[in-house]
């Protein structure tokens, strides 16, 4: 429903941080378990209590990897999720897990916590590439685990997978994508790699010392999973995300519509009221201030109606059904061709967009040079 909130969770520790990760997380912090989870218990109350009224519609439990802690405190969590918010009864709730940190007992646990939906790391079906991407896990393990999700009842699954790794080939990528399929889940996410800032990647690439396939390469890799995933029954509904049909992740569309979300945990971010901000990156101060949103809050920004229309477009478009005109009128007030008549019409021209039903949307060349598109629609 339109009034709806999502609610993210930020679980920031893992058993070992992947050499290509920039989001806030870490490894060998067990020490911090226990108080982390008493601090995002103590927010979750007063978010809960902020926000009463507000029905939750989807809730995703995000790190770093939320199955590194152990089944009593992702049970605590579950549980002021649930008494501190009025959790829609057909509700999407997630959980990230990576493979390796969950067994039998624990997925039997986690579902039985609510948890209806699990979306699993896998990253590569190759064990040399899972190693030189700092993964823990090998594929052996991608296999024991979606079979014991199954076993535990869960019937919506998503696989994380990258193309453009360092030293993949296109047979590698191929092998992943049909070994992934072969397990007959419900959603896959298949990202290109991205080289960020402050990551031992980005070291190594800058040292020379990392090869990554070209961009004609990448290109390829991403039009062969179109293929290979639509031939499968997977309808790409996103840039990045393939689903049967039933299975979008209804969390991650809360973005890409802009509508309004609210985090909880370190680093998490919210938009809520038109205002936009995040919670503080440093470990001591949340952990200190847990529930106090006041002092934990940073970077708060109020959006300007210009800053809404361009996310909203850019945001929109990355979903293949694209953006509906009247619902920008609705939103805005205005006509979609009053603010953006002359990037519209030189989109279309360069057949980069295509106008179809009352939705513009990106073609296939469009995709392929997106973030050319996106910044059209941006007012410096």
């Amino acid at each position: 429903m339109a009034d709806d909130l999502s609610l993210y969770i930020h679980i920031p520790f893992c058993k070992r941080k992947c050499l290509y990760c920039d989001f806030p997380s870490w490894g060998g912090h067990e020490s911090h378990f226990e108080k982390y989870v008493k601090s995002l218990k103590c927010e979750l109350e007063a978010l809960g209590k902020e926000h009463m009224g507000r029905k939750i519609d989807t809730v995703f439990i995000g790190g770093g990897t939320p199955t590194v802690l152990s089944e009593r405190l992702l049970s605590e969590i579950c549980e002021s999720v649930f008494n501190n918010f009025s959790v829609n009864k057909n509700a999407e709730f997630t959980c990230e897990a990576n493979p390796g940190t969950v067994d039998g007992r624990k997925l039997t646990e986690m579902n039985k916590m609510g948890i209806n939906r699990l979306s699993f790391g896998v990253q590569a079906w190759q064990n040399g590439i899972l190693e030189s991407l700092g993964r823990i896990h090998n594929h052996e393990a991608v296999v024991k685990n979606i079979y014991e999700a199954r076993e535990a009842g869960f019937k919506n699954i998503n696989c994380d997978i990258m193309f453009s790794l360092p030293k993949q080939t296109m047979e590698d990528w191929l092998e992943t994508l049909e070994k992934i399929t072969s397990f007959n889940i419900e959603h896959i996410s298949a990202y290109s790699l991205i080289v960020e800032d402050g990551t031992p990647f980005k070291k190594m690439y800058d040292e020379g010392k990392l090869s990554l396939p070209d961009e004609e390469t990448d290109r390829q890799m991403y039009h062969i999973a179109n293929e290979f995933l639509a031939d499968k029954g997977f309808m790409r509904y996103e840039i990045s995300n393939f689903a049967k049909k039933g299975y979008e992740s209804r969390h991650n569309i809360t973005y890409w519509d802009t509508r309004e979300y609210i985090g909880a945990g370190l680093g998490s971010h919210s938009f809520i009221n038109g205002k936009r901000f995040h919670n503080t990156y440093d470990m001591d101060k949340y952990i200190a201030y847990g529930g106090l949103s006041e002092n934990i809050k940073e970077d708060i920004e109020v959006l300007s109606e210009d800053v809404k229309m361009e996310e909203f477009m850019f945001m929109g478009l990355r979903m293949a059904r694209g953006i509906e005109k009247e619902e920008f009128k609705r939103r805005f007030n205005v006509s979609i061709e009053s603010v953006y008549k002359n990037e519209i019409e030189e989109l279309k021209g360069q057949m980069l967009l295509e106008e179809k039903n009352g939705f513009l949307f990106l073609t296939d060349q469009g995709i392929d040079i997106s973030n050319y598109v996106f910044e059209k629609f941006i007012k410096i």
